[in-house]
């Protein structure tokens, strides 16, 4: 599977952004499509994850309420609207694949995604 992110740049705090990340390759409705971040000098977290099956979402808790992660199974293509910008939110974004994701909970652990897109850099500015 191979992962390409777009939709990255710069924005006001306030302001509002949308990624994508598209697949190629064999997909499985077993899979599950996360997004997390990097942030200089900062290790990578998660940030949001939809399952490919069922579009169940879950979200980390600093994002929560201003990001929306959304699936389109027949472009095999994953979103994530993100809304009031704040600058922590400044990082690199990867959109990732758990592969073996279990059915009653969700993975938030970067170590345990196994394909990974090349990241899109969100830059928000005051």
């Amino acid at each position: 599977v191979q992962l390409q992110a777009s939709g990255g740049g710069l924005v006001q705090a306030g302001g509002s952004l949308g990624l994508s990340c598209a697949a190629s390759g064999r997909t499985s409705s077993s899979y599950a499509m996360g997004w997390f971040r990097q942030a200089p000098g900062k290790e990578r977290e998660f940030v949001a994850v939809i399952t490919w099956s069922g579009g169940s979402t879950y979200y980390a808790d600093s994002v929560k309420g201003r990001f929306t992660i959304s699936g389109d199974n027949a472009k095999n293509t994953i979103y994530l609207q993100m809304n009031s910008l704040k600058l922590e939110d400044t990082a690199i974004y990867y959109c990732a694949v758990d592969r073996m994701a279990p059915r009653t909970y969700f993975r938030v652990n970067w170590k345990m995604y196994d394909y990974w897109g090349q990241g899109t850099l969100v830059t928000v500015s005051s």
